[in-house]
Order: C-alpha cells, then sequence, then structure tokens
C-alpha cells in the first residue's frame, strides 16, 4: 500500500515482515467474505424462488379470462372449397352443412393487345367509367397515353377502379394487355366498361372483353344465400367464412368444437411452473458436494422457509374448494395429483374426459367467483402472500439477506480502513528500527575499527 519498503534488513527481521503480519491481521476480513459469499449465494437461491413462484400464476392468467376455458376450433370437410376461422367471444359450437354455388367477382374489363407498354401512344381524349358513385371520367394527354400511363392515370384518379398490365403470353405478338377492376365484389359495387374516347394514336385503344360484378352464392343447411363477399361472417354466429372456390353440389361440413388440446396445454404449462417449484425446494434438500467436495445439504437444506413453503404448496392443491357451485371440488378429480416423487403429475386424459363431460363444472371449480372462491383465485390469492416484499415470508427473507449483506459489506469496509492505517503505522515502525540498527551497527564497525588502531603492529 505504502512506498516504504524493506531491502536488506539491518535487524535481520524477514523483509516482509510487515505482510506477514497483516497477513493475520486480514483473517477477519476473509471470514467476512466468506459469510458474504455464504448469503449471496442464499439470496440468489432464494430470487430464484421467488421467480419460479411468482410463474404460477401467470400460467393461469388466460384461464380467468370471460372465455378462458371455451376455447374453440373449426373443422373444414374440405379446406379447399370453404375454411374460416372463430370469434372466441361469440361463436357457439355446432356443425353446418354449406355449399359453395358461386364465387363473389369484383367487376372488370380487358383491353385488346400491344405490342408494348411504354412506347405505343394511345391518343388523348378521356375513358367514361359508369361506377355506383356516378360517372367517373379520366383524362388522357400526351404525357400519359402509352398504356403505363393510362394505367397509373385510372390508379391515381382516385375513382374507385384499379389498373395492372398484364403480359399474356398467348399472343406473342401483342402480349401487353390493361385490366382494369372495381375494387369491391359484390351486384352492389357493379362497374359498366367504359366509354373509349381516344383519338390521333399509333394505335387503336379499347375494351374487348368485360366481367360484371357478381355475390356468392352459398346454400347454409339447405338455404340457399347471396352475400358481396367471399369472406362472410353472419351465417354462423362467431364464424368468419372464407369462400376459396365453387363447388355446385356438393355439401361441406362446418363444425365448431371445443379445442380441448389448447385447454389442456395451458393446465400442463401450470403443473410445469408448480412442479419447478417443489423440485426445486426438493433439491436443496438433497445431498450435494461443496466446493470442498463434502456432501452437504444444498443451502437451503432443512430452512424453516422452505419447508413452510412446500407445506403451503402441498395443501393448496390437497385441499378442497367451496362455493364454486361446482360438482368438482378437488383438483385431483381434474388429473392433477401428487406423484412419490412429490411432485404434480397431470392426466391429460382424465382432464380432457372431464373437460368434455362437464366443461362448466370444470371451468366453475377453477374460476369460482374470479375473487373469493375457485382454485385459481385462491393459488393466486396464497402466492400473492407468499412473495409479499412487505409481508410475505420469501420477500421478508430477501430483505433480511439483503440488509445482511449490506451490513457485512460495511463492516469490510472500515476493517480494510482499519487494516491500511495499521500497515502504514508498521511500515513507518519498522523503517525507523531499521534507521537505528544500521546506525548502531555503523557505529559498533567503527569502534571496532578504532580499537585495532590503537593495539599496533605485532612486535617479532
Amino acid at each position: 500500500m505504502t512506498g516504504i519498503r524493506f531491502l536488506g534488513m539491518a535487524s535481520g527481521l524477514p523483509p516482509n515482515i510487515v505482510e506477514q503480519i497483516m497477513e493475520g491481521e486480514r483473517i477477519p476480513v476473509k471470514q467476512m467474505e466468506n459469510k458474504k459469499m455464504v448469503e449471496d449465494d442464499k439470496l440468489k437461491l432464494i430470487s430464484d424462488l421467488d421467480t419460479k413462484i411468482q410463474a404460477i400464476p401467470k400460467t393461469l392468467g388466460e384461464l380467468m379470462g370471460t372465455r378462458g376455458f371455451q376455447a374453440n376450433k373449426l373443422l373444414s370437410g374440405d379446406p379447399n372449397i370453404i375454411n374460416g376461422t372463430v370469434d372466441p367471444d361469440n361463436v357457439l359450437t355446432g356443425s353446418w352443412a354449406v355449399e359453395v354455388e358461386r364465387l363473389a367477382h369484383k367487376p372488370g374489363a380487358l383491353t385488346g393487345g400491344f405490342v408494348d407498354k411504354d412506347k405505343t401512344q394511345m391518343g388523348t381524349g378521356y375513358i367514361r367509367f359508369l361506377t355506383p358513385e356516378g360517372k367517373k371520367e379520366v383524362y388522357i394527354n400526351g404525357s400519359n397515353n402509352t398504356l403505363e400511363g393510362i394505367a397509373m392515370a385510372i390508379n391515381n384518379s382516385g375513382n374507385g377502379l384499379k389498373a395492372n398490365i398484364l403480359n399474356d403470353r398467348s399472343q406473342k405478338d401483342a402480349p401487353f394487355k390493361l385490366l382494369v377492376t372495381g375494387l369491391a365484389t359484390g351486384d352492389d359495387n357493379q362497374v359498366e366498361f367504359p366509354v373509349v374516347y381516344m383519338l390521333d394514336g399509333d394505335s387503336d385503344f379499347f375494351f374487348d372483353q368485360t366481367r360484371q360484378a357478381q355475390n356468392a352464392k352459398v346454400k347454409v343447411d339447405g338455404f340457399a344465400i347471396e352475400v358481396p363477399e367471399n369472406t362472410i361472417s353472419d351465417i354462423i354466429p362467431g364464424v368468419n367464412l372464407e369462400l376459396k372456390q365453387a363447388s355446385p353440389g356438393r355439401e361441406v361440413m362446418i363444425s365448431v368444437k371445443e379445442d380441448s388440446e389448447v385447454i389442456s396445454g395451458k393446465i400442463k404449462e401450470f403443473v410445469d411452473a408448480y412442479n419447478a417449484v417443489l423440485s426445486f425446494i426438493q433439491g436443496q434438500n438433497k445431498l450435494q458436494k461443496d466446493k470442498a467436495g463434502r456432501e452437504r445439504l444444498g443451502p437451503l437444506g432443512g430452512d424453516g422457509l422452505t419447508r413452510s413453503l412446500e407445506n403451503t404448496m402441498r395443501r393448496l392443491i390437497i385441499n378442497p374448494q367451496y362455493g364454486t357451485n361446482s360438482s368438482i371440488s378437488r383438483i385431483i378429480e381434474l388429473g392433477i395429483e401428487f406423484s412419490r416423487g412429490g411432485t404434480l403429475n397431470f392426466s391429460l386424459e382424465k382432464f380432457q374426459a372431464k373437460l368434455v363431460a362437464d366443461p362448466k363444472g370444470v371451468a366453475g371449480f377453477l374460476r369460482g367467483d374470479g375473487f373469493q372462491t375457485g382454485f385459481v383465485p385462491t393459488l393466486k390469492r396464497e402466492l400473492a402472500n407468499l412473495v409479499n416484499a412487505n409481508f410475505g415470508p420469501i420477500g421478508i427473507r430477501k430483505k433480511g439477506l439483503s440488509d445482511k449483506i449490506k451490513n457485512i459489506d460495511q463492516r469490510i469496509e472500515t476493517k480494510e480502513k482499519q487494516l491500511e492505517k495499521k500497515e502504514e503505522s508498521l511500515r513507518r515502525k519498522f523503517s525507523d528500527l531499521e534507521s537505528k540498527m544500521s546506525k548502531l551497527q555503523s557505529q559498533g564497525a567503527a569502534v571496532g575499527g578504532m580499537a585495532g588502531g590503537m593495539a599496533g603492529p605485532a612486535k617479532a
């Protein structure tokens, strides 16, 4: 630490005498550092346990929603003809026979072919369309009278029309054609194509093919209806159907069923999160090799906190639920029970069978009134009490360990300052000692020399 160093020691003491003394003086510091490491390890474990406990109610969040236990899926007898999705807030389970007689179309018109799309001049004038909003005219001048220019003029007109250029390789001499369509399907979006008035062009510009807009026609359980689009949301409650292709005379069964796999997956996530806590506690109570190779319990093994926590976790699974208006009173009836190893087992088959037989009973047992009764509210309330930062046992233990670590840090800092002063004092004292011893040795050597001189030379 200090600039004082000893090289040759006149006193005969070792040159590193101060370091040796200070090494002994620092033993209490090393003891405190070791103790801090132990407390740090415990705090990390408690924080990990806290995280695992808080993960349990997160897995149950979706189950507490309005439709947490009503996951449904749509099944189509032929998804290539008709498919769809469900609206979870409005869907009803059931089956419907749907026949797609024809698809809805947008109105459209196609020109004849041209040799290029950006050179041939089509003349000047206008193109008139009759849309649901009335007559719409697109004016063409010398700056936009190629096929590309006309397409751009129509797209920029804001008249509810879309134009694009097709490359029809069936007509190799004149493959480029302009397709103009309306933006929406159905009879109510009819467009009459068009009146073309163009003068002085290099080539005649005209539409030689047109197609009217039309509604889709479907039969639902034998009843025919027309709809303006190929996406239908109002003929089966809570179902959005997508018509893919017409297939007159063929009925496709559309079914909406409970998606038990999704609900079971949510429960499985809960069981896994619960087991993560139980396995953590069990791991602390098993013999482990420490850094010295000795077998000991984990840092929290046999700790009163983990024993109490394990008892609470088991009690939450074993205890019955009251006031849920469900025929189910214990979670064991849903295929969740303790194994011989002390963690939870989940029987998917048993849960799904109970869910199919009594979905309202399962929902009632798990959700209760959403606040005071029910397995999930009870579980969330109890676990929240465990990790509460102010009064929960885990929160209190975390705070106690943090305070203890801070206290050790302060004690180490104070002791280091004391040792620093002591080392400086020792170095000064030994420096003074060396200086004095060196002078004494010099004086002794001088006296010895003088005595030798006074005796004179020896007589022959």
